[in-house]
């Protein structure tokens, strides 16, 4: 039985194909489209999915959305009459789309599928999830627990912000939640909007800024904006607050508590900014903490399932596994909407149709989340001879050592090789890598490569069995969800005229023998290599390490700023040549960029992608 999940017309929208239980393929339409955080119906990875499981849309058992248009039609009238007449410019700027498209989705969807099967046959049936519904199958099901309990945090879905569920079997029941506008996930992009970052995309920037400042305004925060209880349930001081009815997130009372307007995107970053970030870090992980005591309290289970985009804050979830009272954590690798796909098709197959489910308590069914498109070495053969490309195929035992070699020379790589990623993290198989021990890789990588800003961390790859000579973490971390501390004994000391640095001057102490991963609070975004799911790059780290002796390099996603992840050999070529990346590796095919032409007729990149 094929069934198959979207997600759409808020952020991320993405498919999903499902097949008896198993996922068979899932993708973000961004990857396509190449316009990042992509909300368009996903044309382009449903079709990838029907053709990965190769199978027709009608032939499909169910098509499954990921939340309930109508509801949220209702919380935003309620919403509007709540605050009347306030909002009444937001209002008039909404409604004709409501009206026009979103009141109306089952219609437009019913008429994108029908341009999807060619008006062959009568579409299969389509169905409707709730939001956070979907956000907690795609939590529970995939992972590798037979039991447990279940947490959603998020802006907001139809009504709920923050949900609990308990996950036994094959079944999902809700506990409690908390209804909009008291949100965790909307206050964190209040302080996002406020710092100068983009909503819904810039929300990670926040956390890489925290460890920089001080949290000189956490009590602030507790005293005019945030109502937090012992058990984690709160709710907002809507007086500072203008999203509720305006165009922005926040207001001038908000401005006026803390001292000016909102920062202008891209002006310089001050410490007021690195001090608000750390203040709304620590207050989010007091909350995620209380939340995560209260339902091991209310439920018993020994295990936590997180989702919403909340479970992207990996520092949170850190101090979840290392503070909370649960014996493991798992986190969907696409805890955002995305993932919303992937849960509303297993909900369909696991709730509706009441089949079971099997959990080893070990391996979860994600697959690495390797789940998108792959190329084999002869299309890209035909794609680089196309383009007169200089390349050389090399066999599997001259490949691996020639790559090592060149990441400990200091060469920055492209790597891209079998299937793509679903989720926001690059996992090693839309990569780009360097030399975790280099001291200027971070800097090089972040404003010749990347050309985001100077402050953000990168994330190392370690070999599983290293995991333990380098991290204070004793559980895999495959999906890069989780910060942890790096060794005492790995960390250098600070000398005394860097005593006196503060801010973005931290930058530029090397904290350990892997600088080049190493935050400024000595933490690190750790992702755990496996043989089991990804075993070319797995290999590729134990060669680096029998050449160097370490089992960690800097593993970066294969795009510039404001890009999506590469999807296809001529994104990543493209990438390739538009920034100071040494080498790229095309599963076999490696290209030097000293070798290369330059582009013709290319493109400023800066105009066309939206920086982020």
């Amino acid at each position: 039985m094929d069934i198959l999940g979207i997600s759409a017309f808020y952020h991320d929208s993405a498919a999903c194909l499902v097949r008896d239980g198993t996922i068979i393929a899932a993708a973000q339409e961004e990857r396509f489209t190449r316009k990042k955080h992509d909300a368009r119906f996903p044309s382009h990875a449903i079709r990838y999915c029907l053709r990965a499981g190769d199978v027709k849309l009608q032939d499909l058992r169910y098509i499954v959305f990921y939340d309930k248009p109508l509801v949220k039609f209702e919380r935003l009238l309620e919403t509007y009459l709540a605050f009347a007449p306030k909002g009444i410019r937001s209002f008039v700027a909404a409604m004709p789309i409501w009206l026009k498209e979103k009141l109306f989705l089952k219609s437009l969807l019913r008429k994108e599928l029908a341009v999807l099967s060619e008006g062959t046959a009568e579409l299969p049936p389509l169905l409707f999830a709730e939001h956070h519904e979907s956000h907690a199958a795609s939590a529970f099901y995939p992972s590798p627990y037979t039991n447990a309990a279940v947490l959603c945090m998020d802006g907001v879905g139809e009504w709920a912000t923050t949900s609990a569920w308990l996950g036994q079997g094959n079944t999902l029941t809700p506990l409690w939640d908390i209804p909009f506008p008291h949100s965790l996930g909307l206050l964190y992009s209040a302080f996002t909007y406020y710092t100068g970052f983009k909503v819904n995309s810039g929300e990670y920037k926040v956390m890489g800024l925290a460890p920089y400042g001080e949290p000189k305004y956490v009590q602030t925060i507790y005293d005019h904006l945030l109502d937090l209880k012992p058990d984690g349930t709160f709710r907002l001081n809507m007086d500072f607050f203008n999203y509720c009815t305006g165009l922005t997130m926040t207001n001038g009372h908000f401005a006026k508590l803390f001292g000016g307007p909102p920062r202008q995107p891209e002006s310089p970053l001050t410490q007021r900014e690195m001090d608000l970030a750390r203040s709304i870090q620590e207050v989010t992980e007091e909350v995620m903490l209380r939340l995560a005591r209260t339902l091991h309290r209310e439920t018993g289970m020994e295990y936590l399932c997180l989702a919403g985009g909340v479970a992207l804050n990996c520092v949170g979830n850190g101090r979840i596994l290392r503070e909370g009272p649960f014996k493991g954590l798992w986190i969907q690798p696409a805890a955002g909407d995305a993932g919303g796909a992937i849960g509303a098709a297993l909900t369909a197959w696991h709730q509706l149709e009441g089949q079971p489910r099997h959990a080893d308590g070990a391996t979860d069914q994600m697959q690495g989340s390797f789940l998108g498109p792959s190329f084999s070495n002869e299309e890209i053969e035909q794609f680089l001879r196309q383009i007169g490309a200089p390349y050389r195929r090399l066999a599997d035992d001259v490949l691996f050592p020639h790559i090592a070699r060149e990441i400990a020379a200091g060469k920055v790589i492209g790597w891209f090789q079998g299937r793509m990623e679903f989720g926001p993290r690059a996992l090693g198989a839309r990569s780009i890598l360097g030399d975790a021990r280099n001291p200027t890789m971070q800097s090089v990588m972040n404003l010749k490569i990347k050309y985001r800003e100077s402050f953000r961390p990168f994330a190392p790859s370690v070999l599983r069995e290293r995991l333990s000579d380098y991290f204070a973490l004793e559980v895999d971390s495959p999906y890069m969800l989780l910060v942890a501390p790096v060794l005492e004994q790995r960390r250098l000391p600070i000398r005394q005229e860097q005593r006196s640095l503060w801010g973005i001057e931290l930058l530029h102490v090397p904290r350990s023998d892997i600088p080049a991963v190493t935050h400024v609070d000595y933490s690190a975004r750790i992702q755990t290599v496996h043989p089991e799911t990804n075993p070319r790059y797995y290999r590729l780290l134990k060669t680096f390490e029998e050449q160097t002796g370490c089992g960690v390099i800097v593993n970066t996603s294969f795009n510039v700023r404001g890009e999506p992840i590469v999807c296809t050999p001529q994104d990543a070529y493209r990438c390739f040549m538009r920034t100071e990346m040494d080498v790229l590796v095309l599963e076999n095919c490696v290209l030097d960029k000293s070798e290369q032409k330059p582009l013709e007729h290319d493109t400023d990149w800066r105009k066309e992608f939206e920086l982020d």
